[in-house]
């Protein structure tokens, strides 16, 4: 994988960082990791869901948003990832976009933790992939509109200053069913000391 500076970075960024007074501020001399790290395969793994760019053929860029179960994004190896594509509105503007030039940018959020991984890599439509591929994908859809493969070109970390932390259902479930729980037990132990 690259550094992901060295594709973010082109002359106009650098010349606004030197008008502004941040261009000495980020270091874009260390390579890239051969793979991706633990932390970045359980961030992206525990998602359910991400952001995804795609560019037209005009050069116009289109944001889209996935979503599935969380974990519907696998690690297929050390620097690839994939899902199985699920039906939706049918207007297939970002799958579309992928034919024509696969670069994409993807964003992982996990708002309750306030962290973000940046993602820059070439995608690979497959509208009839084979039940090996879907099998490695871990989809067990059984109407699905192909999938999608991913070689990762560079991951970052991004600043979590601006993310507002925001709770899934599940989190606000286990989270009032152990406060249920401890409310039986002081209603039991109110009970006893009553009696």
């Amino acid at each position: 994988m690259k550094n992901y500076l060295d594709l973010a970075y082109t002359p106009v960024t650098r010349a606004l960082q030197a008008e502004r007074g941040s261009a000495d501020v980020y270091d874009t001399s260390s390579p890239g990791p051969d793979a991706l790290s633990d932390q970045e395969i359980e961030h992206i793994t525990a998602r359910d869901s991400f952001y995804m760019a795609t560019v037209t053929e005009e050069a116009w860029p289109y944001v889209q948003h996935r979503g599935g179960d969380a974990g519907f994004v696998t690690v297929t190896g050390p620097t690839t990832l994939g899902w199985v594509e699920r039906t939706g509105n049918t207007q297939y503007i970002g799958t579309g976009n992928l034919r024509a030039n696969g670069r994409v940018a993807m964003i992982f959020v996990d708002y309750g933790q306030r962290t973000r991984l940046k993602v820059f890599g070439m995608a690979t439509l497959h509208t009839k992939p084979s039940d090996d591929l879907i099998a490695q994908l871990s989809g067990t859809e059984l109407r699905n509109d192909g999938a999608i493969t991913v070689e990762i070109e560079a991951t970052a970390w991004n600043c979590p200053k601006y993310i507002t932390p925001r709770l899934t259902a599940d989190d606000v479930r286990t989270g009032v069913e152990s406060m249920q729980l401890r409310i039986n037990e002081l209603e039991e132990e109110n009970r006893r000391l009553r009696g």
